[in-house]
């Protein structure tokens, strides 16, 4: 294959996979009985990873709008996953933070998911595991990186009415 039809591969399976994971998501809202947002694990997960944090540098470091995460935490704080607690920096401000009823959801979604992966990857050698598991996160960092240079709201010459 030459270098166009690599790059069309690329980006086909990667429309491939985001249709299968957009259509796991609903049926696993849908198992849930809808009661927590697919979309919401992320935060659950980012801040276990991370820590407690304002909301605002939650949405910058989940790429989503500041509006979508205070409307997905709302709703994560109502459940019992997360919680507001002042901020240590300055007490006029609260973090979000993962409750103990959070970390038996996250510990029970890994689970699941690390299963189905598993699952998925059993007839796969280790060494083709660990190679998928190293290109993809090279990918996924090189893909982050470049980000802001091939968004055209974060270009030095964007303007403001040349937004949508």
């Amino acid at each position: 294959m030459d270098r166009n039809e690599v790059i069309d591969v690329i980006a086909l399976q990667l429309i491939r996979l985001g249709r299968i994971r957009e259509r796991t998501n609903a049926q696993v809202s849908a198992a849930s009985g809808g009661e927590i947002e697919t979309a919401s694990y992320g935060i659950i997960f980012r801040l276990l990873n991370d820590g407690p944090m304002r909301s605002g540098a939650l949405a910058e470091l989940l790429y989503s709008d500041a509006s979508t995460i205070s409307r997905q935490a709302a709703a994560l704080v109502k459940r019992g996953i997360i919680e507001r607690r002042a901020d240590p920096a300055d007490g006029r401000a609260s973090v979000l933070a993962v409750t103990d009823a959070g970390r038996e959801l996250a510990t029970a979604l890994r689970q699941r998911r690390n299963g189905m992966l598993d699952t998925m990857l059993s007839h796969w050698s280790d060494d083709d595991r660990e190679q998928l598991a190293t290109m993809l996160r090279r990918f996924v960092d090189d893909y982050e990186q470049a980000r802001p240079a091939l968004d055209p709201l974060h270009t030095k010459d964007a303007h403001p009415k040349d937004t949508p």
